[in-house]
């Protein structure tokens, strides 16, 4: 009879405990309230101050990037996508980073001429950002808010923002810019 009691016991706990576990799961995978980078300002490589709103009607990707990590070679798939697309209203918004290991310890003019000579990047690149810690960039402060919320986790995180500056979707870095998944969520978009 004890044997029974104890069997029982075991079954409801592991009933409860994957109840309760399912509910979790719902929470943490369900869609964040929308976030609007709109009003946020950045730098370009040149120091001018550019609004994201300048791109209004457009499908943006935003990604950090570095030259000296193992995900570098996503440059190469970037670049094919900006091709294919950019004439149908994507841009690819890439925002250099060191936060990561000093993954990106250049200037501006040296990211430039690396990602131009060894990739022939032709997309915009901006001014250097940190991603992490207090004084993280704006536009970064309000990407992480997208679900699943939280800090960047490596170089080549990428985010794509619907045409009136809304953020839809958190790739991470795994994520190649050509794999089919990619490209579907982006000719969606366009």
């Amino acid at each position: 009879m004890t044997k029974r009691i104890l069997l029982l016991l075991v079954i409801t706990a592991f009933a409860v405990t994957s109840y309760a576990c399912s509910k979790r799961t719902e929470t943490t995978t369900k869609t964040s309230d929308p976030i609007n980078v709109s009003d946020v300002k950045v730098k370009t490589m040149d120091g001018q101050e550019k609004s994201i709103s300048d791109f209004k009607g457009k499908v943006l990707l935003i990604v950090n990037v570095a030259s000296k990590c193992g995900y570098t070679p996503q440059y190469e798939g970037l670049e094919k996508i900006y091709e294919k697309y950019k004439d149908k209203g994507l841009e690819i918004l890439a925002f250099p980073c060191n936060d990561f290991g000093g993954q990106e310890p250049g200037t501006n003019e040296e990211i430039q001429s690396f990602c131009k000579s060894t990739y022939n990047v032709t997309f915009p690149l901006f001014d250097k950002v940190k991603v992490l810690g207090g004084d993280k960039a704006p536009l970064y402060s309000k990407l992480i808010g997208y679900e699943p919320a939280g800090d960047i986790s490596w170089n080549f995180e990428k985010f794509l923002i619907d045409k009136n500056g809304n953020v839809v979707g958190r790739y991470k870095s795994k994520v190649k810019p050509e794999s089919d998944e990619f490209m579907a969520a982006i000719e969606k978009l366009l």
